[in-house]
C-alpha cells in the first residue's frame, strides 16, 4: 500500500506560509498535493509550474511569491507536487512514473480548478510535460517557459542524472544537506550563494519533524533505468509549442540542455525568447532576481498577446 510523504513543518525560509495548501485525488486513487500562491482579484493570467525528475512544489517558491505579488502586476500560481515527489503520495507501481501519466495528473488539476490556457513554467521533465501538453491539449496552455529543458536531451546530463536517482545519502541534519547540495550542484552552479544553497536544501528534502527526509519515491530509480540509452529527438513536440508565446531558459552550464540545441530552438520557434542564467547549470534555480524579474517580464508581455490557433502536426513523436 503507497504511503504519502510525511508532513512538512515550514522550515526557516517558509515561517510566514503564503500559500494555500492543496490536496487532491488522482484518476488512479493517489492522494497529491499542490501549493496555490493567491493574488486575490486578479484577472492575469494564472500559472502553473511544474517541477523536475526527483523535484517538487518548493522550486518555484520564490518565483511564485514574486509572481503574486499584491499589487496589480500580482497573478495566482499554482505548483503542483507530481505523484511520488514532495507531498504527493507514492505510487505502488513504479511503471505509473511516466510522463503522459504526470501530464494526466497536471491537467485534471487544472480541470479542477479551472485553469485555461495558463501560463506552464515546467523545469526539466516538467518542461518535457509542457511539450506534451502542447500536442495532446494545446487550448489548456496560453504561454510557456521551458527552464533548461529543449527537444535534444544531451546524453552526458541525462547519464549524470540516471546515476544519482536513488542512490543520494539522507543527511543527519540541515547543515549536513546543505552541506550535500552544494558539494553535488557547486561545480555546475558557481553563481549561489550559501544561503540560497541552505534554501535549495530545504526544497531538495522535505521536513519530517524537523529532520531532512526523502522527498521522492526510490521507485523513481526503476523509472529512470529504462531511459538509460539514447533518447529520442522530440521535435515534433516542441513545434507544437508554436502557437504560443515561449521563454526558454538555458543554464550557462547546462549538461542537459547545449547551446547548439538552444539556438536551433529560437530558429525554429517565431516568438521565442531566450535567457541564459549565468553561473547556474541544469537546472537554474530560479532564486535569483534577473531570473524572476525575466519570467515576470515575459509574462506581463505575453498576457495582451493573441492566441495563434493551434498548428497542425504530422506526427507527435
Amino acid at each position: 500500500m503507497p504511503r504519502c510523504a510525511p508532513c512538512e513543518p515550514p522550515g526557516p525560509q517558509f515561517a510566514m506560509q503564503n500559500w494555500i495548501d492543496i490536496h487532491y485525488t488522482s484518476r488512479d486513487g493517489l492522494r497529491l498535493y499542490a501549493r496555490h500562491y493567491p493574488a486575490p482579484g486578479s484577472a492575469l493570467r494564472p500559472v502553473v509550474c511544474l517541477a523536475g525528475l526527483t523535484r517538487n512544489c518548493r522550486d518555484f517558491h520564490d518565483l511564485a511569491t514574486a509572481l503574486a505579488a499584491g499589487d496589480e502586476t500580482g497573478r495566482d500560481v499554482y505548483a503542483i507536487d507530481s505523484r511520488g515527489r514532495g507531498r504527493s503520495q507514492n505510487d505502488a507501481n513504479w511503471k505509473n512514473y511516466s510522463i503522459l501519466i504526470e501530464l494526466n495528473d497536471v491537467l485534471d488539476f487544472m480541470t479542477m480548478k479551472g485553469l485555461d490556457r495558463a501560463a506552464v513554467i515546467g523545469t526539466s521533465r516538467g518542461g518535457l510535460i509542457a511539450m506534451l501538453m502542447a500536442v495532446l491539449r494545446p487550448n489548456a496552455m496560453g504561454v510557456a517557459v521551458l527552464n533548461d529543458i529543449g527537444p535534444v536531451i544531451e546524453r552526458e546530463g541525462l547519464s549524470r542524472i540516471v546515476a544519482y536517482v536513488g542512490r543520494v545519502p539522507l543527511p543527519d541534519d540541515w547543515k549536513e544537506a546543505t552541506e550535500l547540495v552544494t558539494e553535488m550542484n557547486r561545480r555546475q552552479f558557481t553563481a549561489v550563494s550559501p544561503e540560497q544553497w541552505e534554501t535549495f536544501a530545504r526544497a531538495v528534502f522535505n521536513d519530517d519533524n524537523g529532520l531532512p527526509a526523502p522527498a521522492y519515491d526510490p521507485g523513481l530509480a526503476k523509472a529512470t533505468s529504462v531511459m538509460d540509452g539514447p533518447m529520442p529527438e522530440l521535435w515534433p513536440q516542441f513545434t507544437a509549442l508554436a502557437h504560443v508565446p515561449l521563454l526558454a531558459i538555458r543554464g550557462e552550464n547546462s549538461d542537459i540542455l547545449s547551446e547548439k540545441t538552444f539556438a536551433e530552438m529560437r530558429v525554429r520557434h517565431p516568438r521565442m525568447t531566450a535567457v541564459t542564467v549565468r553561473g547556474q547549470g541544469h537546472a537554474p534555480l530560479l532564486m535569483d532576481a534577473p531570473t524572476i524579474d525575466a519570467i515576470a517580464d515575459f509574462l506581463a508581455r505575453s498576457d495582451g498577446e493573441t492566441y495563434a490557433g493551434v498548428p497542425a502536426l504530422s506526427a507527435a513523436g
